[in-house]
């Protein structure tokens, strides 16, 4: 409820602002497809995967641990929101590398920061993400995993935010409150500029970036967003290495 929640007051704010709701007009019929498919498969289709297949597959090889561990509920927010978010990053920085950049580079063809862009990429790029495997066995393996779903819905909130317009202005207390920790949008866009150059890898947190020198700091949107490519619809949902 949170994610839906987090989606349409976004949607909402984006439908509502001239100047995006412009970018929204001009898009192009790919890349509707591409953001409506993407949203509906990560949507709908990775979360029945998680509640299915994968814990039918865990449930086959680990039997005994199933609802084995109980964690103090902040404990448990805690592995799930900042434990992971840690993996994330160097889960993130590995779809950087030549050997992943192909199935990671269509979700850097947004040319714009929305909302509905966020889930854009090749349909199976959910496999290599370590969320679906690693937030399945924690659920699996927690015997009261309430608190630890808190902390991946927050995370996943984080990410539409994220991937939208809407941060607070630099000179507001609220901006210099969340820019010390967390990644914003503008921080986000700099990681889709088209001169992007490596970089604020987080999801959540700027600490990982900033332990790692890959962090980059710039109050200011880059001017174009978004990697060129020619591939076809097909090819960019299912086979982007040409």
């Amino acid at each position: 409820m949170l994610i839906f929640f987090a989606f349409i007051t976004l949607l909402t704010l984006t439908l509502t602002n001239h100047n995006i709701i412009t970018l929204f007009i001009t898009k192009n019929r790919q890349d509707w497809l591409l953001d409506i498919i993407g949203l509906c498969f990560q949507g709908i289709i990775i979360p029945i995967l998680q509640i299915t297949i994968i814990f039918q597959l865990y449930n086959n090889l680990l039997p005994s641990l199933k609802s084995a561990l109980t964690l103090h509920p902040l404990i448990a927010f805690s592995l799930s929101f900042i434990c992971v978010d840690y993996l994330y990053y160097w889960n993130h920085r590995l779809f950087h590398t030549p050997w992943l950049w192909s199935v990671h580079k269509v979700h850097h063809t947004v040319t714009a920061m929305d909302v509905v862009g966020t889930s854009r990429n090749t349909l199976w790029t959910s496999f290599l993400i370590i969320y679906l495997w690693v937030h399945s066995f924690f659920i699996y393996l927690l015997q009261d995993p309430t608190w630890y779903i808190f902390g991946a819905s927050l995370t996943s909130t984080l990410d539409l935010w994220r991937h939208s317009t809407f941060t607070p202005k630099p000179t507001s207390k609220i901006y210099h409150l969340l820019s010390s920790l967390l990644i914003l949008p503008q921080d986000h866009a700099w990681h889709h500029a088209r001169n992007y150059e490596g970089g604020n890898y987080g999801a959540n947190f700027k600490i990982w970036d900033k332990m790692h020198g890959t962090y980059s700091d710039n109050e200011k949107h880059p001017e174009n967003l978004g990697t060129i490519s020619n591939l076809s619809l097909s090819q960019k949902l299912f086979f982007p290495f040409i």
